[in-house]
């Protein structure tokens, strides 16, 4: 496993020479800071409390707690894997043990015993996580570099041997692999996104040529998303969210062939359909709609129950190289349950339809992404279940740039806005965020013309419909400025505009914050939408 050890005197640790002084956060000392990767949303700074491998002995019941880790590298590993004699393990770490910045990643053993580093394995670029057979060769999930291109790129599953240049297995064209890579026989399986599904792939583990999508044989596949699975002889245990559950356990017998359904053996979402507050859940159903220059827009409609017309929210994700999905949505089902249809999809940027469509918003956010958007609402709005004079639109992240942007050009459409941890302005973004020294030059450029020109804020003046700007003080993904901004800019335009500002909290609130947080939040969004789209229209 690995730890963060930090420095002394820092996170609650002892100052050198003082064992009884542990300064609090306030009273720590000065951070000298000399590289542009020193922090990232929901670890905070990391140059002063580096992640090291730490080998712990389950066994042993009655062990004392680990104190000090097995390796000492100038900088943080990850993803550490035992070989299979137990010698060593792999693990990941920033290129030239992180000597410099840098976006790629390549692989190094650490001996056990010692906890020596030698690299192993040079990459193309990223690692995600590895697996190593028996004889020793490496197969791992990661992206490549290679184009100098660091947004919007596939991930692949790779072969390689210690010393030898990585084989990519699959397709960077039409594959994009997640998770991490299992052994079956001398097959590898993996997870791989697919049209808003998630579903495992098997790779033939020897061979020579990237296989694309249409060729990867499907274990385990359907109206699914794969969040982890493992293998032990010839059974394969998956959990997954499905469209009316967030997670079963299912398990496919291999030894049977592809075509064998998976046995489903939970069933936790019974007190969703049974003992809720407003107990059921809400179905999802299938919308494609076609863009202005006729690029097809794949997504889904949440349903409320009753016969409509319904009031609408048109929910974008973040990402953007992100994708809704099948399966249940947190969000979606609360909104449904509170009597609103939920458009949700997966316009021009998103992951999951090849590489040309994750990129076709690199220099052009707030364009043919706009159009999807709006496609995928106006093919929805065709049902004659949903109100298209009664429209809403929210999203966070990338969606909240989308909401920002689209409330600014066509803010005629909709009753009101609720932007949430949005990217308003970036040229400020590009020096605040942890990731804006690189994300804001890739997607937009670094030309501050036209990081004006990308910008909501830019036309915040423009916005007439009533709108939310929701933030977290503690995001440092779009850190809370951006917030900030967009509010003044509103409230000097005269929008009827509100701050909505929790905590304690960054930029994954609505998915791994404070559980009391997330449902002031909820709260907050239908209280919000309440009053500014109420599920029964007004006289």
């Amino acid at each position: 496993m690995t730890a963060r050890f930090p420095e002394p005197g820092r996170y609650g640790s002892a100052v050198p020479g003082d064992d009884d002084r542990r300064p609090a956060p306030s009273a720590e000392a000065p951070r000298l800071v000399t590289r542009l990767d020193f922090h990232v949303d929901g670890a905070g700074y990391l140059l002063d409390k580096l992640q090291q491998v730490v080998v712990v002995d389950v066994t042993d019941r009655d062990a004392a707690p680990v104190q000090h880790a097995l390796t000492s590298a100038p900088c943080s590993l990850a993803a550490p894997r035992w070989y299979p004699d137990g010698s060593a393990l792999l693990v990941v770490a920033p290129r030239d043990l992180g000597d410099r910045e840098t976006h790629d990643d390549d692989l190094y053993r650490v001996d056990a015993t010692d906890g020596s580093l030698a690299l192993a394995i040079r990459t193309e670029g990223s690692v995600d996580q590895t697996v190593v057979t028996p004889r020793g060769t490496v197969f791992y999930t990661g992206a490549s570099h290679a184009d100098g291109t660091l947004v919007a790129e596939p991930q692949g599953l790779w072969r390689a041997d210690h010393g030898s240049d990585p084989v990519r297995l699959t397709a960077r064209e039409t594959v994009d692999v997640t998770g991490t890579p299992v052994l079956h026989g001398d097959d590898v399986l993996v997870t791989v996104l697919d049209r808003g599904t998630v579903g495992v792939r098997r790779v033939p583990g020897d061979t020579t040529a990237p296989i694309g999508l249409e060729d990867l044989a499907v274990v385990l596949g359907g109206r699914l998303v794969v969040s982890g699975f493992d293998v032990a002889d010839d059974v394969l245990v998956a959990t997954a969210a499905t469209t009316d559950s967030p997670g079963e356990v299912l398990v496919v017998d291999l030894a049977t062939g592809a075509s064998t359904e998976p046995s489903i053996l939970t069933d936790y979402a019974a007190p969703l359909r049974d003992d809720a507050a407003a107990p059921g859940v809400r179905r999802i159903e299938e919308v494609t709609g076609t863009s202005p220059d006729g690029t097809p827009v794949h997504g889904w409609v949440v349903l409320p129950e009753g016969d409509g017309p319904h009031p609408v929210l048109r929910v974008v994700h973040g990402g953007p190289f992100g994708q809704d999905t099948w399966a249940f949505f947190d969000e979606a089902q609360v909104y449904a349950s509170a009597g609103y249809a939920v458009v949700i999809g997966n316009p021009r940027g998103s992951g999951g339809y090849g590489l040309d469509h994750g990129r076709a918003v690199i220099g052009a956010m707030g364009t043919v992404d706009v159009d999807d958007v709006l496609a995928l609402l106006d093919a929805a709005l065709e049902r004659p279940d949903l109100d298209g004079s009664r429209v809403g639109i929210m999203g966070g992240s990338y969606g909240g740039f989308m909401t920002s942007w689209v409330a600014a050009h066509h803010g005629e459409r909709f009753v009101a806005a609720w932007s949430e941890r949005a990217v308003n302005a970036w040229d400020s973004f590009a020096g605040s965020s942890d990731i804006g020294w690189f994300f804001a030059d890739a997607y937009v450029g670094a030309d501050p013309e036209e990081q004006r020109r990308r910008s909501p804020l830019t036309y915040a003046a423009q916005v007439t419909i009533p709108f939310m700007v929701a933030h977290s003080e503690e995001d440092w993904r779009c850190p809370i400025e951006q917030g900030h901004r967009q509010f003044v800019a509103l409230k000097r335009a005269g929008v009827d505009a509100s701050l909505l500002v929790f905590p304690g909290e960054g930029h994954e609130l609505s998915r791994s914050g404070r559980p009391r947080h997330r449902l002031q939040r909820f709260e907050h969004v239908l209280a919000w939408w309440a009053q500014h789209l109420p599920v029964a229209p007004v006289a």
